[in-house]
């Protein structure tokens, strides 16, 4: 019985959490943050009086926090937010009350004493532990949908109030399709994919803001649930607009958006753009960042890590566009022209003019070893001085030749003593010696550096 009874608790839950879904009407304009925040800007019907008046209105899941009027002639003097939409809070509120439980056939009227541990006061005045049955709360204690109680001051009557307020239950994130060619040449698609877990707005504008925007506090965390997740593309739509407001980049949809729980939806960001791309294949040096340069002993496999440079000049309409930050997915055509996926990485914001570097993994036919082949200390009172010799052997096991960006970086007092392939000072901190390894060979690098700490 007892084992019923908290399933149908459960049941009860997982339907007053559906219900308080805040549902949006036309008249909303919405923001949506990378970090989950929803800006709500609404107009809801209200009975303003001049002067000072009171309202309730059912304004569903949000941050009473951020509660702000839209408009300059009203204003919030006091504010009530009832969020208690959860059955742990209505049985709160039932302390003292007599509730009614269905158990089997029976009704069973009881009184709630209290909860943590839950105790009740049966009809013959004993006390139980145990939730006698499924309890039947009265209209009075449950809260439908979160509501808020306003105090106003307006300077006229009106029969309409415009808010703003943060809520959360949706995200968006920048997708990038970066389908590799022949001769260095690729093609990008960007595409806003917006996910939506329990935030509802019927044809409600939307926006999408772009960039790490501070937060002091958090939304009410969200409820963890198992849902469908469906995925639709806005294909008859036109790109967003975009502009900077303040150090952050917005992107307005075209028309009005309908946003329901559990949907996925994506709308391209730019039509796709043609561009020039480089591949590159990068070593990393053995030399720590900071301390002490280490002796080691046996040779070592390194990966060859592989990324992509895709180019962005300005003058350009890719070029000149800042790309929000996201996944980027390369993709490149196999014998058959079918795409295959070769990397996926991580995007930062991307200012206009700056090139996309996107790492897509290790290797496969191209490896390293490196090699300590000597090593010497030499120390005074304040300072240590290592000197040592490395050996860096790569191997290509493909048909066609390969370049290999060897690097040693480091901040401090150091120095590439000698190199069987030229250095190069790529910054004040990075040493790169560009090797190239011919097809089904190997070559050989060998440096001596000088670290003091």
């Amino acid at each position: 019985m007892l084992r019923h009874t908290k399933v149908l608790l459960g049941f009860m839950a997982v339907a007053l959490a559906t219900v308080h879904s805040a549902q949006l009407d036309a008249q909303s304009s919405l923001t949506i943050y990378n970090d989950g925040r929803v800006l709500v800007r609404r107009t809801v019907a209200a009975d303003v009086a001049r002067g000072a008046s009171t309202v309730r209105l059912p304004l569903g899941d949000l941050d009473p926090a951020t509660l702000f009027s839209l408009d300059s002639n009203v204003v919030i003097t006091t504010a009530s937010y009832d969020g208690a939409v959860d059955e742990s809070s209505i049985i709160r509120r039932a302390i003292g009350r007599t509730i009614k439980f269905v158990s089997g056939k029976d009704t069973i009227a009881a009184v709630v004493l209290g909860v943590d541990p839950m105790r009740f006061r049966m009809p013959d005045g004993t006390i139980t532990f145990s939730v006698p049955g499924l309890p039947l709360y009265p209209a009075d204690l449950v809260v439908i949908d979160p509501t808020v109680t306003l105090t106003l001051r307006s300077s006229e009557a009106r029969k309409d109030l415009h808010l703003g307020y943060f809520t959360a239950g949706a995200n968006w994130q920048a997708n990038y399709e970066v389908i590799l060619a022949r001769r260095g040449t690729a093609s990008v698609q960007g595409d806003a994919t917006i996910s939506v877990e329990k935030l509802r707005a019927l044809e409600a504008e939307l926006q999408l803001l772009a960039g790490s925007v501070s937060r002091a506090g958090s939304v009410r965390p969200e409820e963890d649930a198992k849902r469908m997740m469906m995925s639709a593309r806005a294909a008859d739509q036109m790109a967003p607009s975009e502009q900077k407001v303040g150090e952050f980049h917005l992107y307005t949809l075209p028309g009005k958006s309908t946003l329901l729980p559990g949907i996925t939806s994506s709308i391209s960001l730019f039509d796709p753009a043609q561009v020039t791309y480089e591949r590159n294949l990068v070593v990393r040096g053995a030399i720590p960042w900071y301390g002490m340069l280490p002796q080691y002993g046996d040779e070592q496999e390194i990966p060859v890590e592989v990324s992509y440079t895709v180019k962005r000049p300005r003058k350009t309409d890719f070029g000149d566009r800042p790309l929000p930050g996201g996944v980027a997915r390369l993709y490149e055509p196999d014998s058959s022209g079918r795409l295959q996926l070769i990397g996926e990485a991580a995007m930062d914001h991307t200012p206009a003019g700056e090139d996309l570097r996107l790492s897509a993994g290790v290797a496969f036919d191209i490896t390293a070893k490196r090699v300590q082949t000597s090593y010497t200390t030499r120390r005074d009172s304040l300072r240590t001085w290592a000197t040592a010799d490395y050996s860096v052997t790569l191997t290509n096991a493909s048909d066609s030749a390969a370049t290999v960006d060897v690097m040693e970086q480091r901040p401090g007092e150091w120095s590439v003593l000698s190199s069987s392939i030229p250095g190069q000072k790529v910054s004040s901190t990075v040493t790169r010696f560009r090797v190239v390894v011919p097809a089904g060979g190997e070559k050989v690098l060998t440096y001596r550096v000088r670290v003091k700490w």
